[in-house]
């Protein structure tokens, strides 16, 4: 019995092969994504010199001498650039800091 049904086409012959993956990376346009950015801890009333020098150097990993001068600049000049590089770095920085119990801030490198 004849039908004027459309039928789905047939699936193609010969040999399979594997689609090629192709990707792509959507970029956004964002100038502040090339200008460095840096962390700042701020001086406060609460943490030890000593606390804020061993925080330096477990979480930046920054040898003795450099964190004991990093942490003067934040006692004497009231902060210190802790860290540099992408908003993202800096912002996880930032957050790291605040789970020490440090006040500290990200901002755009001047």
């Amino acid at each position: 019995m004849p039908t004027d049904t459309p039928q789905p086409p047939a699936p193609p012959q010969g040999p399979r092969t594997t689609p090629e993956r192709r990707t792509t990376v959507a970029v956004l346009d964002r100038p502040e994504a090339d200008t460095p950015w840096v962390t700042l801890v701020w001086n406060d009333p609460v943490n030890l010199m000593s606390y804020v020098t061993w925080v330096l150097q477990t979480h930046f990993g920054y040898p003795r001498p450099r964190a004991e001068a990093l942490m003067m600049d934040v006692h004497t000049k009231g902060r210190a650039v802790v860290s540099t590089g992408t908003r993202e770095k800096c912002e996880a920085d930032t957050e790291a800091m605040h789970g020490f119990g440090l006040w500290a801030t990200f901002q755009k490198d001047d």
